[in-house]
């Protein structure tokens, strides 16, 4: 690597690199969606968050190519977590949204994970310490998003 750094650069990175590893693995064991890759595990996500949107608009979000999409398009229909249905700005265009069943499935998904997590928060960290964790988060949100506007 050409950059240069200081060294606290450098640890933070690596610590914060391990620590959510660590965090990512234990929360991938406490979902449900055990039967959907990461990817489609994160369309169904991106979905939810942003609303409805074209096969084509989720592949540009996700950075994936539009064949790709199609792929795990067709999984999550598969097993009931979307739909299609026409565009009602554009009946020519379809746009996928989550079914009941999938919007089920991520919201019990992220409730037994955060509450995994809080559970270990409250149970590990005194208040003092939980919010210097909310500090350094959002500190660390600030940089990588000024990092990736750049």
């Amino acid at each position: 690597m050409s950059e240069r750094f200081s060294a606290s650069a450098g640890q933070a990175a690596a610590q914060v690199r391990v620590v959510f590893g660590r965090v990512k693995r234990r929360l991938k064991e406490l979902a449900e969606t055990d039967d959907l890759t990461p990817s489609q595990s994160s369309v169904l996500s991106r979905i939810d968050k942003d609303g409805p949107a074209s096969a084509s608009e989720l592949a540009a979000a996700e950075r994936i190519r539009p064949q790709s999409m199609a792929a795990i398009l067709a999984a999550l229909r598969e097993a009931d977590l979307i739909q299609r249905h026409p565009d009602p700005e554009d009946g020519r265009r379809q746009v996928v949204s989550l079914t009941t069943g999938g919007r089920h499935r991520l919201q019990g998904d992220r409730r037994v994970r955060q509450e995994w997590l809080a559970r270990a928060l409250q149970d590990h960290c005194t208040e003092a310490e939980r919010q210097t964790i909310i500090k350094a988060l959002s500190l660390l949100d600030h940089a990588i998003e000024a990092a990736t506007t750049r």
